[in-house]
Parts: structure tokens; C-alpha cells; sequence
């Protein structure tokens, strides 16, 4: 029997909705009701006035909305404020144009400002005051409404049209709780966001505080020596230049191959993309699986453990980029657009990734770039093992590398703390909130 209908016989046949996950004092009470949205809210007619002008707020999808002075350093061309909406702290916001029907689906809640004026491409609504907005931005959040609007976008494209108006939007069903509900959802899952900000902060300061280090361990331009060394190196000769064919084994390019358009499962052959490589991280799942045989014949350079892979060939910002390999991966190969740099003697390859992904190094590759495409830019062979480079000797270069290695390994770990909560926070909108169509036998 569904959550739904179980619902409806606790409370006599009304329509009403369970969630996976309740809180323990409301497990025993009514389900949430099914209630259409204009039962709640009433769309946004205020009208902005020309003194408004300055305050423009623009639906942002990764600030959610922003002020545009702030960020764009823009004001309402010729002087229209009066067609502009004037919104207030806890008002929805979403923009009606859509191409798709598909991509419909941002509405933000103007939690950052106390007030704001919107363009006339935006619908805002504002939910009663007995209703909880921050409960309501979650339930927005969540996809719990996207198949009601997957269904009023359907009928806009059948018709030719995209738009979704305030009065359609509002004509659309929620499911809604009482309001101690509503606040004990809400607070929840604000507490889930304040860990996950939390941690954010804190990988943010360990990889500021990694950039910051390598500035100290790592001489700048002019300078012979780091600005800080390992107390057993202090007495230590100065950094030598050395050209880059000195300290590697050559540098070794793939083929390029034809290949599908996903990635190589454990058994498969694979090539990398050049997305594989960006600056200091290198993802070995961004690589394509090659199936034809005659292609699989022709596949070179595999992806070994201790090297250094550095794209040769690709966007200005992305060109001369580099990555250290830790683990050799013997089913998967390079393209003709990376490089492999190998090994040669006492050189610590794990140090030269950090000294080439460092600003200067990486500055110093990307100036070596040429090329008369806009789009992609190409590093020759011949000019990067001429590359000078500033190195201590091998044991000091391992003491570095050691101890950055340690530090990516925190941040690593943070990182995927990081993801964790981010994950759990999903996992918790999911079962918090009635998922329509879902059938609990």
C-alpha cells in the first residue's frame, strides 16, 4: 500500500502524503496535505520607481540572486524601473523563459537582501505569513515539485510556448505540513547546510593554506633560494637551474584514436582526454573507451606510476597544465596531446609536479605556448625540456614533496568529508520530503 493511501485511510479518505523520514513527534499525527500553491501565495505585483534603479538583483544559478551592481556593475537600461517587480526578503523568484522544458526548475528565495527590484522576465510569488519560506525553498530544492512542472512545461511545448506563468505556477499542487513541521524540516536541513558551509571553509583555508606554503618553499623569480627551509637544509647550497631534459626521462606522447563515448569499464582500453589533466590533478576517468581492435592495435604510451602527464595541446588556460601520476593504470593510454614525463635518475617526480603546478612553474609552461588558433594553443618539445628550472638537491627535494604530499592528503580527506555531507544532505531532502509517484508496498 502507497504512503498516499495509507495516509488516506488514517484520516478518512482526505488526500494526504507520508514522508520517508519523520521526526519522531510528528510520526503519529495527520500526513502532509495536498493544497494547491495559490492557496498559500499570491503573486509580486509591487512596482518598482525610478529611485530603485541601483538596487537591480539578477537570478544567478550559483550566488542564487545577486545584487547586479555588486557583482555586474550594471543599472536598468534606459531608465525603466517602473516595469520592474519590487521584491522583498523571503519572495520566490523564478525566470518563465525557458528554451526546454527540461531546464525549468530555478526558483530562489531572496534570502541575502532586504529588498530588490527584478526584471520583468522573472515571476515572484510570496507565501503567506503563517507559512514557513525557508521550509518552502527546501521543498523547491529538493525536486519534490518537478513533476508538476514538468507537466505544465510539457503542455507550454505542445503549444509551442515555454512559458510558464505566476498564475500557471501557482495553480500547481504541494505537499504541505503543518507549520511546527514545516519549521522542525527546516531547521534541519539549515543545520546540514551550516556543516557542509563549515567544511567548505575549512578545504577552501587548507588549499589556501597550500598555495601560501608553496610560495614559501619555492624561490620566486630572482631568488635563488626559498623564502623557508627544513631546518636540516638551511645551511644548504642554493637552488641550482637545471634545464627540465636534465631531470626527466624524455617526454612521451599517445596516439590519437578513434574511441566511444564513455569511459573504459576495468577490462576495457582506454584513452585519456585532455580534460584528464588540469593544473596539479590528474582524473583518470575522464578517458574514452577504444573498441575496434584495428585502433586497439595502435594505442601507445600507458599511463604509469610516478610521472608527471602534461598537456601539450589545449586551451590557452588550460595548455602546459600538469598533474603527478602515483599509480601506474596499464589499461589505459595517453592521446597525442599529452605528454608522459618519466623518471631519470634521483630526480623526486613527485617534487618536479609540485614545482611545475606551482605559480611560477606554471606560469613559466603556459609562456611557452604558441599557435595561431584563438581556441588552442600548443607547447613544443624542444622548448619545454629547455626549460630551466631552480632545484635543490634530491634529499631536500624529497623533504618538500613529503611534506606537500601530506597536505594534499588532508585536503583529499576534507574533501571527500566534503562531498559526504553533501551527499547526506540529498540523501536527507529525499526522505524528508514526499516523493509524488514513489509506491511503499
Amino acid at each position: 500500500m502507497s504512503n498516499k493511501v495509507k495516509s488516506q485511510v488514517a484520516t478518512g479518505g482526505k488526500s494526504a502524503l507520508v514522508p520517508k523520514r519523520r521526526f519522531p513527534e510528528f510520526r503519529n499525527t495527520a500526513g502532509w496535505r495536498e493544497i494547491t500553491l495559490q492557496q498559500l501565495a499570491q503573486p509580486v505585483t509591487d512596482r518598482a520607481t525610478a529611485e530603485d534603479e541601483d538596487n537591480v538583483l539578477s537570478l544567478s544559478g550559483e550566488h542564487g540572486l545577486v545584487r547586479q551592481n555588486d557583482y555586474f556593475g550594471k543599472k536598468i537600461a534606459g531608465g525603466s524601473a517602473e516595469r520592474y517587480l519590487k521584491i522583498r526578503r523571503d519572495d520566490f523568484v523564478y525566470n518563465d523563459r525557458t528554451t526546454k522544458a527540461s531546464r525549468f526548475g530555478t526558483i530562489k528565495r531572496l534570502s541575502h537582501y532586504l529588498d530588490g527590484i527584478v526584471s520583468p522576465i522573472y515571476k515572484c510569488f510570496r507565501f503567506q505569513p503563517r507559512e514557513n519560506p525557508v521550509f518552502w525553498d527546501w521543498y523547491f530544492e529538493s525536486g519534490s515539485h518537478g513533476l508538476a512542472l514538468s507537466g505544465l512545461a510539457n503542455e507550454g511545448a505542445r503549444a509551442g510556448r515555454f512559458n510558464i506563468s505566476v498564475s500557471q505556477f501557482l495553480s500547481t499542487k504541494v505537499w504541505r505540513p503543518d507549520e511546527a513541521e514545516q519549521q522542525k524540516v527546516a531547521d534541519c536541513l539549515d543545520s546540514a547546510n551550516a556543516l557542509i558551509a563549515a567544511q567548505g571553509r575549512k578545504v577552501e583555508a587548507l588549499r589556501a593554506h597550500k598555495k601560501g606554503l608553496m610560495q614559501q618553499l619555492f624561490p620566486q623569480e630572482g631568488e635563488t633560494q626559498p623564502r623557508f627551509r627544513f631546518p636540516e637544509f638551511e645551511a644548504a647550497k642554493d637552488w641550482e637551474e637545471i634545464p627540465l631534459k636534465k631531470l626527466v626521462g624524455g617526454l612521451d606522447a599517445g596516439v590519437s584514436v578513434k574511441s566511444g563515448d564513455r569511459p573504459a569499464m576495468s577490462r576495457e582500453i582506454g584513452v585519456l582526454k585532455t580534460s584528464a589533466v588540469t593544473s596539479g590533478f590528474f582524473d583518470p576517468l575522464e578517458n574514452k573507451v577504444v573498441f575496434d581492435e584495428s585502433q586497439i592495435c595502435r594505442v601507445k604510451e600507458p599511463v604509469q606510476g610516478d610521472t608527471i602527464i602534461i598537456s601539450r595541446m589545449n586551451t590557452p588556460a588550460l595548455v602546459g597544465a600538469s598533474a603527478y601520476v602515483k599509480v601506474g593504470l596499464p589499461n589505459l593510454f595517453l592521446p597525442d596531446r599529452l605528454w608522459a614525463a618519466k623518471k631519470r635518475g634521483v630526480t623526486s617526480m613527485r617534487f618536479l609536479a609540485f614545482l611545475l603546478g606551482a605559480d611560477r612553474g606554471r606560469s613559466a609552461l603556459s609562456s611557452l605556448a604558441g599557435g595561431s588558433s584563438g581556441s588552442m594553443k600548443n607547447i613544443s618539445k624542444k622548448d619545454v625540456l629547455a626549460l630551466l628550472l631552480a632545484v635543490p638537491s634530491p634529499p631536500e627535494q624529497q623533504r618538500i614533496a613529503d611534506c606537500l604530499t601530506s597536505l594534499d592528503d588532508r585536503i583529499a580527506a576534507e574533501t571527500r568529508k566534503l562531498g559526504m555531507l553533501r551527499a547526506h544532505k540529498q540523501g536527507l531532502m529525499q526522505r524528508l520530503f514526499p516523493q509524488v509517484g514513489e509506491v511503499d508496498e
